[in-house]
C-alpha cells in the first residue's frame, strides 16, 4: 500500500510529540512492505533542531511555501491508496482540498484530540479543520480514545471514527545501560506545557523539595526561566530520540504527566508512557479514565494523584520496581508497538469506505 502523510513534523522531534511517533510508525509500514511519503512545511523552529533525515522505505518532502509543491502533492495523493492530514498540519486544508477532488482514501489522523474538541468546545478556530468539520474524510483516526470517538462525530461530523493509540518501536526503545549524566531516583521527559504545571509541581517539584537528598531530572524544552527549581533538580534541554533508552535506563522511577484536555477527556496514552515502558523503567503516572485498558495499576504502572504518592513510590524497593518494570515492558512488547499499530491502521484503511463512494457519485452526477 501506498500513503502520502501531510503532518506537522518527522524530521525533528524538538517540541512536539508527533515526530517519533511517526518515525516508528512508517518504519513499521516499511518492515510490512508499504511504502510512504511525508510532507512537511520547512518550518524554522524545527529546521534548526532536526534530528531524522529520511524515511526508511519511505520519501521525506520538505518544502517552504505549499504552491512549490502543490503539484507534487496532487500527483502523490492519485498515486497513493490513502492520503492522511494530521492535526496541526500547516497545510491541512490544502492538503484536504486535493484529497477531496481525488478518488484516493481520505484520512484525517487527530494526534491531539482533546485540544481540538477543547477549542471547538470554547468556539475557537482550529486551523487544521475546514468549515464543513472531518464530513469529507472517509476515516478519522483519533489518537484518544473513549469519548472523544462520538464527540468526533457529533462536533465535527466524521462519520467513521476509530482510535489509533500511541505505541513505541522496541529496535529503539529497549534497556540499555545508564549513562551518569542522565542518573535520577525520579525523571520527568517532556516539553514544557502551561496546562501541565499544576501537576508537575505536585508530582515532582514538590516532591524533589521533600527530598533534598535525591537527585530529580527534567528533559525537554521551552522551560520557562522562572521554572520553580531547586538544587536536586538537573535540567536537560532537549533529549534526542536517540538518547531516550540512555534517559529512561538511568533513572530509578520516571513520571509521565499527561496535559489537562487529554487526562479530562481519559483514553490517552502518551507516548512517553510506551517508551519508558519499552526501555524498562518503572513508571508512576497520573490517573485518568481508560488507563487501566493500558496497563494495570499497581502491577505495571503506579498511579500518582498527590505529592504523597509519589512519595511512597520513591520508597518502594529496588526489586518492587524492577519486577514492575518488566511486567510493563512485557505488555507493551505485546499490544503496543509500532508493527501493531501499522497493522491496525492499514486494516482500518482497508475496510469499506462508503463516504468517498457516495461523495464521487455526487460529484459525477452533475447538476
Amino acid at each position: 500500500m501506498k500513503l502520502a502523510i501531510f503532518g506537522l513534523t518527522i524530521s525533528s522531534s524538538w517540541g512536539n510529540g508527533h515526530a517519533t511517533l511517526w518515525r516508528g510508525l512508517c518504519r513499521a509500514l516499511a518492515s510490512q512492505g508499504h511504502r510512504t511519503v511525508f510532507f512537511e512545511r520547512d518550518v524554522t523552529w524545527y529546521a534548526g533542531a532536526r534530528d531524522c533525515w529520511g524515511i526508511p522505505g519511505g520519501e521525506l518532502v520538505l518544502y517552504r511555501e505549499w504552491r512549490e509543491v502543490a503539484a507534487r502533492a496532487r500527483q502523490a495523493i492519485s498515486e497513493a491508496d490513502a492520503a492522511i492530514v494530521t492535526s496541526y498540519c500547516p497545510d491541512a486544508l490544502a492538503a484536504a482540498e486535493h484529497i477531496f477532488e481525488s478518488s484516493t482514501t481520505g484520512v484525517f489522523y487527530d494526534l491531539d484530540t482533546p485540544v481540538t474538541l477543547g477549542r471547538i468546545g470554547r468556539g475557537e478556530g482550529v486551523p487544521y479543520i475546514g468549515a464543513s468539520g472531518l464530513a469529507g474524510f472517509d476515516l478519522v483516526l483519533s489518537f484518544t480514545g473513549g469519548a472523544a470517538i462520538e464527540a468526533l462525530r457529533e462536533r465535527l461530523g466524521a462519520t467513521r471514527v476509530a482510535p489509533l493509540y500511541g505505541h513505541v518501536d522496541p529496535d529503539l526503545h529497549r534497556p540499555v545501560a545508564p549513562v551518569e549524566a542522565y542518573r535520577g531516583d525520579l525523571s520527568y521527559l517532556g516539553t514544557y506545557a502551561p496546562d501541565r504545571q499544576d501537576a508537575l509541581e505536585q508530582l515532582f517539584v514538590v516532591p524533589a523539595r521533600a527530598r533534598p537528598a535525591q537527585r530529580f531530572v527534567i528533559g525537554g524544552a521551552q522551560y520557562p526561566y522562572d521554572f520553580p527549581w531547586s538544587a536536586n533538580i538537573y535540567f536537560l534541554r532537549h533529549v534526542s530520540p536517540d538518547n531516550h533508552p540512555a534517559f529512561f535506563a538511568s533513572s530509578r522511577l520516571t513520571l509521565n504527566i499527561t496535559r489537562r484536555d487529554m487526562a479530562a477527556m481519559g483514553w490517552c496514552p502518551s507516548g512517553r508512557l510506551f517508551e519508558a515502558a519499552a526501555c524498562g523503567c518503572p513508571l508512576v503516572t497520573d490517573s485518568w479514565d481508560g488507563l487501566d485498558a493500558f496497563f494495570a495499576p499497581g502491577d505495571e504502572v503506579i498511579v500518582a494523584r498527590k505529592t504523597g504518592d509519589v512519595l511512597a513510590a520513591l520508597d518502594s524497593s529496588d526489586e518492587e520496581l524492577r519486577a514492575m518494570g518488566s511486567l510493563a515492558r512485557e505488555r507493551v512488547l505485546a499490544e503496543h508497538t509500532s508493527e501493531r499499530r501499522a497493522e491496525e491502521l492499514i486494516r482500518l484503511i482497508s475496510e469499506p469506505r462508503g463516504v468517498r463512494d457516495m461523495r464521487c457519485h455526487a460529484h459525477s452526477a452533475g447538476p
